[in-house]
């Protein structure tokens, strides 16, 4: 099942799609709310409400009245919050390469995550960004899952079912903000804030089995076999898959709830695949060739990720009116 949220006249809904047609899930059983946010806190039960709903309407059981004039939004358009891992060792290990320091050894020892502005989530569609964002602006092309269950102190062999669907992430990243803030050793922030894109829809993870491989050796929890691309104004950049993942889903929902409460609406973002953003590419061409011309986000650029059983998720980057710099602003 493919799960969406749309807009009509400025006000959100939740709907279904299916095949090529978006139905309202409300409309079709008064029992699911008419909003992403209120539907996860509903748990399995919620979730096998709208399951029927899918297949009525696929079987013809059900006569439902496609939506024809419609926004479509970020899947949980929401979040209650959004964090981001570090999955993705081949990443890791050529950037470190790139910038020639060897790998660290903590990558193999635990699952790390970092949290992003759950209040800058966009979908499809334009992307507004700063002048000193687009010094060095890219993408970063990940998974990520949303959680439809409360709880604290999971055990990774039983954390896949807090999963209500999976999507595409793109991490949009201001690599100049964010690698001047990082000499502070706290993390990136403005270098982040600014967007994350999910979309275009939550599929449930019963439309993956056909998917469904083994997690590497010694790790605990499901993982996918699903071609991850990229393309910038139609020309690929970035292939990578997400069976690649060294750290399950699992394992980072285990550690993201370790003392704490993970909720409904949590969003959690698997970090950049492999070859996954600019930054990564850069690097490895300039190591190889010193002439590499060296590639960024422009205004007006189109970025596409497709991801198998996930869809692809679009975006044009487009530049702010405003000539405002906190660059300008240092001491």
């Amino acid at each position: 099942m493919k799960l969406v949220s749309y807009k009509t006249e400025d006000r959100e809904h939740l709907g279904i799609y299916i095949n090529g047609h978006i139905y309202n899930l409300n409309s079709c059983d008064k029992l699911i709310p008419d909003n992403m946010n209120e539907f996860l806190w509903g748990g399995d039960e919620l979730m096998e409400h709208a399951k029927r709903v899918n297949g009525a309407i696929k079987s013809g059981k059900l006569e439902a009245k496609e939506e024809l004039f419609y926004e479509l939004t970020a899947p949980v358009p929401h979040p209650t919050s959004c964090r981001d891992g570090y999955a993705f060792r081949q990443h890791v290990a050529a950037a470190r390469r790139n910038r020639k320091v060897d790998m660290i050894a903590e990558f193999d020892q635990y699952p790390i995550f970092y949290f992003t502005n759950h209040n800058a989530i966009q979908g499809p569609g334009e992307i507004e960004c700063m002048p000193d964002h687009f010094r060095k602006l890219d993408f970063e092309l990940e998974v990520a899952v949303v959680l439809n269950k409360k709880g604290r102190n999971i055990r990774a062999a039983e954390a896949d079912s807090y999963i209500a669907g999976y999507m595409i992430m793109n991490d949009m990243s201001a690599r100049t903000l964010q690698m001047e803030e990082m000499l502070l050793n706290l993390g990136p922030a403005k270098g982040k804030d600014f967007s994350t894109v999910i979309g275009p829809w939550l599929v449930t993870p019963d439309e993956l089995e056909q998917y469904k491989t083994s997690p590497k050796e010694g790790h605990t929890g499901v993982t996918y076999n699903l071609v991850m691309k990229c393309h910038v104004n139609g020309v690929e950049v970035s292939s990578g898959n997400m069976a690649d993942m060294d750290w399950t889903f699992a394992e980072i929902i285990e550690r993201c709830a370790y003392g704490c409460d993970v909720l409904p609406g949590d969003v959690i973002g698997s970090g950049t695949v492999g070859t996954g953003c600019f930054l990564e590419l850069n690097g490895t061409g300039l190591l190889n060739d010193a002439n590499y011309q060296t590639q960024w986000l422009q205004p007006n650029d189109l970025v596409e990720m497709e991801i198998t059983g996930l869809g692809v998720l679009g975006n044009i980057i487009k530049k702010s009116n405003d000539e405002f710099s906190i660059l300008g602003l240092k001491k």
